[in-house]
């Protein structure tokens, strides 16, 4: 079995961070493809038709799977999160309690359908220091919540992520993270904490460096 991992530009793509934590998470090896993003006409090959070269969805990410001469293709960040929890239990990337394991799926959801405003106003610039700009007020009140989930999981679990151990629900808010760090946006400090740890992950400084590879290259 093989795994080719296809993401977005490492500095802007949100989405594609997601499951190169957890497939990092996994100690499996893997290739990771690169599609150039906001290639557009009248370039002769733009981002779509690179990304249509891998998956019909036309969108990031994509794993390839290679196993027993077959390639399964799955995309959508959570699809493949839940395909590699199903293919390596060993990882634990979900909680092995079923209430936790529920909550953990609640939150992961809430992060892949919500928050709007964040991602709006503080876009994915990865390996980036930015000013923290005038929020709105919906802004706010979507910042107010991401740090009340991340502040209630960590009371509970007294762990060093949101579930004790690295799970799925840290991949997604992973993304969040790096949001804050990049403006800078103010937290308390059990949320510092825990910024702090994902920052500090391994893979995080594999995708930062590749992050800052796209700038010096002025790809991003």
């Amino acid at each position: 079995m093989a795994y080719t991992l296809v993401v977005g530009t490492r500095q802007w793509s949100s989405w594609s961070l997601r499951p190169f934590l957890a497939l990092s998470a996994t100690g499996a090896p893997f290739q990771t493809v690169v599609i150039r993003l906001r290639v557009r006409p009248p370039a002769p090959v733009t981002t779509r038709d690179l990304i249509l070269q891998h998956s019909p969805a036309g969108k990031v990410p994509v794993l390839k799977i290679e196993d027993g001469g077959k390639t399964q293709t799955v995309w959508d960040s959570l699809a493949i999160c839940e395909t590699l929890a199903e293919r390596h239990p060993g990882a634990k990337l979900w909680p092995d309690d079923a209430n936790a394991r529920a909550r953990a799926r609640s939150l992961s959801s809430e992060m892949h359908s919500g928050f709007p405003d964040v991602r709006d106003q503080l876009g994915m610039e990865f390996a980036s220091t930015l000013p923290l700009p005038e929020l709105r007020e919906d802004t706010q009140k979507q910042i107010a919540r991401l740090i009340a989930a991340w502040s209630d999981a960590l009371e509970e679990t007294k762990g060093d992520f949101l579930f004790g151990h690295f799970t799925i629900a840290d991949c997604m808010f992973a993304p969040v993270v790096s949001r804050f760090e990049t403006y800078g946006v103010p937290v308390p400090p059990l949320v510092r904490g825990y910024m702090d740890r994902v920052l500090a992950l391994p893979a995080m400084a594999v995708w930062r460096k590749g992050a800052q590879e796209e700038i010096a290259a002025g790809i991003a």
